[in-house]
């Protein structure tokens, strides 16, 4: 196997993880309904039109463009996995981070592109059904981003004393994501971690 089939594996199971979760949640939970399997992890169920961490990139097309975005994003992604994998200096860590980042961009596209197409739409106290009589509840690349992973470690209140947010309540980490998302914040966060060891020819060029 050459390690270009190797990264796509990796970038295959990543997608089926990910897709896993989030149908088996999509088909079993209503929105906003919450699992606590300790009180600093909990799943979560919320769906966002915008980018990692539920951020929101508004409009109908505001999300077009993000979607479109996302698609040439990966092709260009793919294509420089392609072309590093054939390099046999490169380091395997590097292949392995940057199949991490391509594996959560095809997942969230999946759900942008496909999922409005093929579920009914999530209500709170409903239910969404896969491929039921009723439709899909939005069109081609209009659809919404399944995120359910919530870590609520801190959960307090900022002290009276603090300036301008004195006894308002203060959680870390506040974010619901979804494993596409982990994936790439992972795999960036590894890249600029280990850089040095990922490439030592730039670093002796410096020297």
């Amino acid at each position: 196997m050459t390690k270009f089939q190797k990264s796509l594996l990796l970038v295959f199971l990543i997608l089926l993880v990910d897709q896993a979760v989030k149908i088996w949640i999509k088909t079993h939970m209503s929105l906003y309904q919450e699992y606590r399997v300790f009180d600093w992890f909990r799943i979560y169920f919320i769906e966002n039109n915008g980018m990692a961490f539920g951020m929101e990139f508004t409009g109908e097309y505001g999300k077009l463009f993000l979607s479109l975005f996302r698609i040439l994003a990966v092709i260009g992604i793919g294509w420089y996995l392609y072309k590093i994998c054939q390099k046999e200096v490169v380091h395997t860590g590097f292949v392995v981070c940057v199949s991490m980042v391509m594996a959560g961009a095809i997942g969230n596209i999946i759900d942008s592109a496909f999922y409005g197409l093929l579920f009914s739409e999530s209500a709170h106290g409903v239910v969404s059904t896969f491929m039921g009589p009723e439709g899909g509840y939005a069109s081609f690349l209009h659809g919404r981003v399944v995120d359910m992973l919530y870590f609520p470690v801190i959960d307090g209140y900022y002290p009276d004393w603090f300036p301008f947010v004195g006894g308002n309540r203060f959680i870390f980490f506040r974010p619901v994501f979804n494993i596409a998302d982990a994936s790439i914040s992972l795999g960036i966060i590894a890249i600029l971690l280990f850089q040095k060891k990922f490439f030592p020819e730039a670093k002796k060029a410096e020297a």
